[in-house]
Formats: structure tokens, sequence, C-alpha cells
């Protein structure tokens, strides 16, 4: 190491030689170094994508989600956080050899913001005794000013690693200083047992679930979040003593087993006690709250043993202990409450989760969850867990246009009499009345709004989808036209020439054939003049023509430049605009198309041989938007089969649906482009869109 004195003398000729090598020797020893541990870890990382359901606006709504995770045993089992795996469906990791293989949800601990997935080995390529794993390191030997790497995949792009320091390694987040920092992750409490580990390696989104990495290739955190506001990098990681405890339990009992109590816990500073931790809230009917323990108690002791927490740092430890105990345990709190002494003994619960499961009911237009016990104390509702909870309604839907309403905090508590006490009750009556041969007119419904018992009737299924009506066939020129009014006529040369200038002569109609031009001027037709002179006036043509019928002959009058013309024009029918075209949505792909017209042919220059179906949309996250189909797409060809017009593709489809292949090939012309897209249907049952719809939900003409 270089002194004080020699780093004086380094600019002598006699000493800046033999400085210049000890100081590249240090550098490649400290590159080594990072390399070595970077390539303990770094082959086991894994970039992991999510297909995710929500919940929301009275129907399931699919999506995407990206992060990180490391293979931690040679059975395949992948560590990340549980943000990135919530409320996940399918799961695809890409490893280190960009094989992607498909994995399963082992467990996941909102608390601690944990998740365990196992890989699929059916398809892995290799020997799977040969998978690279990480190992653990002890993160309570970790001290501020060690030097970390953090890998993972930012922004969901390939794998990275960047490298900083440690500059805390107690950090609470959320929560002043005397309380403890909890956090909310879509309804799910977490961080209450973490003192993060903070650092200044860069992390951004993606890097969620990656490892924290210390300069012996050792897991020491799991990296959850960052902040990289104000000019520098702030990240936050799970300290590697409580991963690896969480992950040993999502791995034997698919969930992390703890004690419940029903109170927070705040430290005593500011509060002018010398001794112990504050009860600073209850739970009414909890195990702490129903064996006597009052907000505002102290606790000096727990089964014997003196306790005080004078920090909020102190607080998370302490929470950890107390749910590690077994469930069921009977643990003995000593309390001092107004000056005097009490021991009060608790027999824990098991903790349950915040959020409850949530399922879809389409044909009523609304979304329900499971009532747990956080979600009755913070709703305070009155019939506790009890019943099925309304989280979303879909507009316009039977639930919406009842009488009464149904509305998001609403409890259904019966349908037609038979009570409704979960959620997979109201799932089974769904079921019950969507599958029954003769559906009733109105299910009676009764729900809770506060605590008022409220009855209404809901229609059990909403009227079929139609295609937008079509007007009836009327006389028609194949021009598209701009009034002319007399500000504009006048900076056009002539003030006294008023009517309709014809911008666009649609090819292949009778207008083409009498030789009609852009830019003519259309002044009368037979007897009636044209003198638009205000907006309202803009129609006044197309109305005209509209009232003769198809198949006669009118005269148009026509200034062409300077010459006046007369036109001979034969009327033929009104086309089909793409408002009226005919619609399909299918369930399976979420993909909503509709048939191609004669003006998407004109705007695109699409010759008369090009031949197929338009994309109107495609859900998030679904198996069309997964292989790239986006609204515009013209669909040519599936497979092997030419796709003519809507007919045709529903019979594709109808046939996709019941071969199931593994692989389906969409052949669309996107702009002047024919583009091949891959679609990878996952047949796996989806009660949804369990059974092919009919052609009438379909949206298909009479």
């Amino acid at each position: 190491m270089l002194t004080p004195a020699t780093r004086a003398q380094a600019n002598t000729p006699e000493l800046s030689s033999a400085v210049r090598e000890q100081a590249e020797h240090l550098r490649e020893e400290m590159r080594q170094m990072v390399l070595l541990a970077r390539d303990h870890v770094f082959p086991a990382l894994v970039n992991i994508r999510v297909t995710t359901v929500n919940y929301w606006g009275g129907k399931q709504i699919k999506g995407r989600s990206v992060g990180s995770g490391t293979i931690i045993t040679p059975e395949g089992h992948i560590l990340t956080n549980y943000h990135v795996v919530d409320r996940g469906q399918k799961f695809v990791c890409v490893l280190a050899d960009k094989q992607e293989i498909e994995a399963t949800l082992v467990g996941e601990d909102p608390l601690t913001d944990l998740a365990v997935l196992k890989l699929d080995f059916d398809k892995y390529k290799g020997n799977p005794f040969e998978l690279p794993v990480a190992h653990f390191g002890d993160s309570s030997e970790v001290e501020i000013g060690d030097t970390v790497m953090a890998m993972g995949s930012p922004l969901a792009l390939s794998r990275s690693v960047t490298l900083g320091i440690v500059s805390n390694v107690e950090r609470m987040l959320a929560g002043s200083d005397d309380t403890a920092g909890e956090m909310d992750i879509s309804g799910e409490r977490t961080g209450i047992f973490n003192r993060w580990i903070q650092h200044d390696a860069a992390i951004n989104p993606g890097n969620s679930g990656g490892p924290l990495v210390n300069l012996r290739g050792e897991i020491i955190g799991i990296n959850t979040r960052g902040n990289n506001a104000g000019g520098g990098d702030m990240g936050f990681a799970i300290p590697s003593n409580i991963a690896r405890d969480v992950a040993e339990k999502l791995i034997k009992f698919g969930e992390a087993p703890r004690s419940y109590y029903g109170f927070s816990l705040k430290a005593i500073k500011n509060t002018g006690l010398d001794r112990g931790v504050l009860v600073d809230g209850l739970i009414t009917e909890a195990p702490a709250s129903a064996a006597g323990i009052r907000a505002g108690d102290v606790i000096v002791a727990i089964d014997g043993e003196p306790i005080t927490v004078e920090y909020a740092e102190q607080i998370p430890p302490l929470l950890k202990s107390l749910a590690d105990r077994p469930i069921g345990a009977a643990v003995v709190f000593d309390i001092e409450r107004d000056g005097e002494k009490l021991t009060i003994t608790v027999e824990t619960e098991k903790q349950e989760r915040d959020r409850g499961d949530e399922a879809a009911f389409p044909a009523w237009g609304i979304t329900a969850g499971r009532i747990t016990k956080q979600m009755a104390h913070q709703w305070q509702l009155p019939g506790g867990i009890e019943g099925a909870f309304v989280s979303s309604v879909r507009r316009g839907s039977p639930a919406q246009i009842a009488e009464p309403p149904l509305e998001p905090g609403h409890v259904i508590r019966a349908i037609d009499g038979k009570p409704i006490n979960t959620l997979a009750d109201l799932v089974a009556e769904y079921d019950r009345v969507m599958e029954a041969d003769d559906l009733p007119e109105y299910l009676l419904v009764e729900f809770d709004q506060g605590r008022e018992r409220q009855l209404t009737l809901l229609k059990p299924k909403p009227d079929k989808d139609r295609d937008p009506p079509r007007e009836l066939p009327k006389a028609w020129i194949g021009v598209a036209t701009q009034p002319v009014f007399p500000k504009l006529a006048k900076r056009m040369g002539d003030a006294d020439k008023l009517g309709f200038r014809v911008t666009r002569v649609y090819p292949g109609t009778t207008a083409a054939v009498a030789g009609l031009q852009v830019g003519d001027l259309i002044t009368a037709m037979d007897d009636t003049e044209f003198r638009p002179s205000r907006i309202e006036d803009s129609g006044v043509f197309q109305r005209a023509v509209r009232k003769l019928d198809y198949g006669d002959a009118v005269k148009l009058h026509v200034w062409r430049g300077d010459k006046q013309l007369e036109i001979p024009v034969e009327l033929e029918r009104t086309r089909v605009a793409p408002a009226e075209a005919h619609i399909d949505r299918n369930p399976w792909f979420e993909l909503t198309v509709r048939e191609m017209t004669f003006f998407d042919q004109d705007r695109n220059d699409w010759d008369e041989n090009v031949r197929g179906v338009i994309v109107l949309g495609v859900e998030s996250a679904g198996w069309a938007a997964n292989a790239g189909l986006t609204p515009g797409d013209l669909i040519e060809r599936i497979n092997d089969d030419e796709i003519d017009d809507l007919n045709g593709y529903r019979q594709v489809m109808d046939r996709i649906f019941a071969e199931q292949p593994e692989r389906v090939v969409f052949v669309v012309r996107r702009g002047v482009a024919s583009t091949y897209l891959f679609a990878q249907p996952d047949w796996r049952p989806n009660k949804d869109v369990s059974e092919a719809p009919d052609s009438a939900d379909s949206g298909a003409p009479e």
C-alpha cells in the first residue's frame, strides 16, 4: 500500500516507475477479484418475464412485468421479489445460455417481498445436474464501505453488473424516526421485518429480485428497490440472512408460516419512557386484543427476557422474532399500564395474507375477492370475512345498470336466497347460473353497502354483442369533397364560385369512369345548385345524392380551372365504411378484428387482390399481443390458410381452437411489408374462455 511519504515522493524519477507498477498491480488484483466474484453468481442469474392477471373495470386484465432472479438450488429454484411475480399467471425465465424456460410459482411472501419459482426442466436443453447455482453469504458480516456488485436485467435488457459500496446496513424505509417501515404492494403490507442494506451500485426497474454480491462471490442481499432521484444512486437490498430463511420455508411449505398477534409497536424515543416498547395500535378480536393487551401498554419483557426498543431500527428484528415463534405458541408479555404491572399470555394465530384471491364474473360485469381479516378490519365490514367483496364493476354491465347498482366495496351476501359466505360460493353460484339451459330473466342479489343490507335485480347475462348497424344501401358518387365557402372561394380567385371541391376520386367507381378529377369544383347537380356558406352546409352534397336512387344518372355542373363542364355520372350503391364493418372478438387470443372495406383498400393503396381482416385491438399480454400483432395490421394468412374475409377468418380460428397447435403463424401486412408473427398459445384451461363462442356472441352477421 502507498504510504503518505511514498505518495509525496511519487513524482520523483526514482519512484515514479515503481509507483505506477504498484498501482497497476493493485488495479489488476481488484479487477481479478471482481471478475472471480462475478463468475460465482453471474451464470446463475436469470431474467424473469411474467404474464400477470389483474382485476379492474369489472373484468380480468392481462399485463406484463419483468424482473431478475438467481438460481439457488440444483433443483432449479429461483429466488426473486414478490412484487416481480405478484399476480403472475405465467413465468418465463431466460437463463445465462439464452434458453427460455417456463417456471412455476413455488411460494411467495409479501411481508418480506420475496418469492421462489422453480424451473420446468421438460424443455431444458442440457444436463440439469450441471445447472449453475449461486450461494448465500452471511449478511450480518456486511459493513459500511464494503464493495458490492448488483446483478440483474435492468429495463428488461440483457444481464448486467454494476459496482458500488455499502452505504448503510440497517436502513429503514417509510415510517418516521420512531415507527417501523411498513409499505404496501398492491394491497399487501411489506417491509415489516426488513432492515435494508443500502448501497450505491446502480439498479433500475428490471433489477428487482437480482442478487447483491460481495467480493467473495456470495449473495449478501436481494435487490428490491432503488432511488435514482437527485442525481445519485441509492439501492436497497433485503439482507441474505432473511432471504435465505424465507426461501427455505417457501421451498418446504409453499409459504412462510408465521405467528400473528394483531398489534403494532413503536420505539420509546421521545415518549418519556426509559424501557420497553410501546403498543401503538391493536386490531379488534386479534390474539393480542383478545388476551387483554391494550393500546398504550408498554411491553417490558417477552417470555421473561427484558426488552427495550429505543429506535425504529430495532423494531423489525423484534417483529421477526415474535413472528418466528411457533403458530399457536403461548407468548408471555410483561406489561406496564398506568403504573400497574401485568402479565398477559397471548396464544398466537397463523399470519394470513392481507389480500384475498380474486375472480372475474364477465357475464355480470364484476370482479370480486375473498375477504381477509385485514380487509374486514380496514373496511370495517360488519359481516367480518363472510361474503364476496366487489372489487370492480364494468361500465354498462348488468351489475352497473342494476337498480340499485353494484359498486366497488359492496359485499355480496346472497343470490336468489342462497348464502354467499366465501368467494368460492360466488364462483360456484355463477357457474350454476351461467351453465343452466334456461337463464332466469333476473337474479335477486343481496348485498351489504356499509351497514345497510340491500337487494337488487341483476340480469344474469348481457345482451349479445351485435355488429354495428349498417345503413340501408343508398345512392353514392365515388368522390370525397370539401365545401368551398365564400372566403375560400375569394382566395382561390373568384368569390362567386361556391360548391364542393373534389379531393379524392375513388378508383374503380362510376365517378372515375365518368372522368371526374381532383380539383374539380361541383357547383350543381341537375337543377340543384350548391352554395355552401357555413360549416352546417358541409354535408349538403352527399345528402342530395342520397335522396336519389342508385342506378340513376345525374349531371354534375363542374368548374375545372376556367372551364365549365357538364359531366354525367351513374349513381352507385354506398360502400361499407370502417365504422360499419362487422367484427370478431376472439377470447382465446384476446384479439379483435374487423372485415376489410373498400375504403381500407383505397387508403392503403392496396390492389383488388389484397384480402384479409384488419386488427382492431389486442389485449395486453394476450397470445396475439405476445406474438406482436398490433392494431392496423392486415391478417392475410394464418398457418397455411389464406384469409379472404371475416367468415373465413372465423372458420380458421375455430379449427385452431379445436386442434390446439403448439404454434400459430400469422402473416400480416404492415405498411408496405409482410411480416411473419409467431404465437405460442398456452392451451391450459381458462375458465372464462373454456368453450368456443357461438357466432352471435362473436359478432357474426345474421
